[in-house]
């Protein structure tokens, strides 16, 4: 029998991964290549994404191996990340984020 995945983690290093459909309040992740249990603590929209691990405060949002946002807030595994608690980049930000995906 195959088991059926509801997110999906996009590169190893992040911290949050993406609802392959509706998440429920107290669902537990199943993720591909992850076995990590982690239960859902809020409902999450199909195409968003759910926290991982622990995010701190002003921490980094890793989708794609790659910076894409700052957190707000603290982020709870299991809870909704999204634009009340990720804010953009910075010019300065982005620019020093590609720099550092570019070292080897």
């Amino acid at each position: 029998m195959s088991r059926k995945f509801n997110a999906l983690k996009l590169n190893e290093n992040d911290n949050v991964a993406v609802a392959l459909r509706g998440i429920k309040e107290g669902e537990w992740l199943s993720i591909q290549g992850d076995d990590e249990k982690i239960q859902v603590m809020q409902k999450i929209p199909y195409g968003h994404k759910i926290a991982t691990t622990f995010i701190a405060k002003d921490a980094k949002i890793l989708k794609y191996g790659e910076c894409m946002g700052i957190s707000t807030e603290e982020i709870q595994p299991g809870h909704h990340v999204h634009v009340f608690n990720v804010r953009g980049l910075k010019e300065e930000e982005r620019i020093s984020s590609l720099k550092e995906v570019q070292q080897p």
